[in-house]
C-alpha cells in the first residue's frame, strides 16, 4: 500500500480540479480503484503502489490542462486517464496538444468545440479496434449495423486531422439512390439537392465541431459536399474523404471512388450490408470490396457487431429481432 499527497495552489483550483459534486474525484477512484479524498488545498491518494502513482499522475495532468484551458471536463479527465494507462488508442483528440484551434486551415479561426467534446472515447471494443485502424490506414472500409458509431467516429476523425493541419479539407460522399443520382429535378444548388442524403453526416459535425464554423466552413469550401456521381475524373489531395451509406453503391462505382485519392490523404468508407437499396440483381459495391480487397497494406476492413451497438439499448433489440427467423414473430389477436 502507498499514500501520497497531492498539494494544490489553492481552493479555487480544487473545486475546479474536484469537479461538480467531485465527480473528477469519483471518476479517477472509480477506473484506478484509489482512495481519493479533497480537503481544500490537497488531494490524498491511498492504495496499490502501482495505482496510486497512476492517480498522482492524472492529476498532475489534470492540473497542467486546468491551467491551459480554465475549465475541465468529465471526457478531458477520462481522456488523461486512457494515457495513464496506456490506453490512448481509444480516444480521438478533437483539439490537437499545443496547437490553437486557429491553426485550422479555414479563413476563420475555428472555436473550440463544446468541453465535453474536447475528445471522442470509443465506447466499444470494436470501436476500439475501429479508431486504431483509422489511425494506422491510409483507406479504412468499416461495415455494421445501425447505432455502431461508424460514420460519427469517421467524422470525428476529419475534423481532428483538419484541426492538427493533416488535411486540408473534409470531403463528404453519399450515393442518393433513391434519386437515381439523377438530382437535377431537385430545386437549389447541388449542395441543396444532396443536402438530405448527408443529413447523419452533418448531424455528427454539428455534435463535433460549432455549428456556426461548420456553416462557415462549408461556405468556404473546406467541407465540401459532393454526390458520389459528381467524384468521377477528380484526384483529391490532402483531404479526409468519407463515403456513407457505401452499401448502395455498385462495384462500379466504388472502383471510381476509391481511385480518387491523391497524396496525403484519408478515405473512410462505411455501410451497413442489411440496408442495401439496390435492385435485388445489382451487387453491391461495398460488400464486393470487402470481399476483394483484404490483406492490401494500409487499407484496413473493419467489422461491428451489435454488441458495438451504441444507441438506445432497444436498438439492439429490434435489429436483433429484425435478424431472427421470421417463424418466431408472433403477432397478437
Amino acid at each position: 500500500m502507498k499514500e501520497t499527497v497531492v498539494p494544490l495552489d489553492s481552493r479555487d483550483e480544487a473545486q475546479l480540479l474536484f469537479g461538480n459534486r467531485d465527480q473528477f474525484l469519483k471518476e479517477v477512484r472509480q477506473t484506478l480503484g484509489v482512495q481519493v479524498i479533497g480537503r481544500g488545498d490537497h488531494i490524498l491518494i491511498r492504495g496499490a503502489v502501482e495505482a496510486v502513482d497512476q492517480a498522482e499522475k492524472v492529476f498532475t495532468a489534470m492540473r497542467a490542462d486546468l491551467r491551459k484551458l480554465g475549465s475541465l471536463a468529465l471526457d478531458d479527465v477520462r481522456l488523461i486517464m486512457e494515457k495513464a494507462l496506456g490506453g490512448e488508442g481509444r480516444v480521438i483528440n478533437l483539439i490537437p496538444d499545443g496547437k490553437p484551434d486557429a491553426q485550422a486551415p479555414a479563413p476563420h479561426p475555428a472555436p473550440s468545440p463544446p468541453l465535453a467534446l474536447r475528445s471522442v472515447r470509443a465506447r466499444t471494443e470494436g470501436q476500439a479496434r475501429y479508431l486504431q485502424a483509422l489511425r494506422e490506414n491510409d483507406v479504412i472500409i468499416c461495415v455494421g449495423p445501425a447505432g455502431t458509431g461508424k460514420t460519427w467516429l469517421a467524422v470525428a476523425m476529419a475534423v481532428s486531422l483538419l484541426r492538427q493541419s493533416v488535411v486540408k479539407k473534409i470531403v463528404l460522399v453519399r450515393p442518393a439512390v433513391e434519386a437515381g443520382e439523377r438530382l437535377g429535378f431537385l430545386p437549389g444548388d447541388i449542395a441543396a439537392k444532396v443536402n438530405p442524403y448527408l443529413r447523419p453526416l452533418f448531424d455528427a459535425l454539428n455534435d463535433l465541431m460549432d455549428p456556426e464554423q461548420v456553416k462557415r466552413y462549408t461556405e468556404s469550401d473546406v467541407i465540401e459536399i459532393a454526390p458520389l456521381a459528381f467524384m468521377r475524373g477528380r484526384t483529391l489531395n490532402q483531404a479526409a474523404i468519407i463515403l456513407d451509406e457505401a452499401q448502395n453503391t455498385t462495384v462500379a462505382q466504388m472502383k471510381m471512388f476509391l481511385t480518387r485519392m491523391g497524396q496525403g490523404s484519408k478515405i473512410i468508407v462505411t455501410g451497413d450490408m442489411t440496408q442495401v437499396d439496390l435492385p435485388p440483381s445489382t451487387r453491391s459495391g461495398l460488400q464486393d470490396a470487402v470481399e476483394r480487397l483484404g490483406g492490401i497494406d494500409s487499407l484496413a476492413i473493419v467489422e461491428l457487431g451489435e454488441s458495438d451497438i451504441v444507441r438506445h439499448p432497444l436498438v439492439q433489440r429490434v435489429i436483433a429481432a429484425y435478424e431472427s427467423p421470421a417463424g418466431r414473430f408472433r403477432p397478437g389477436p
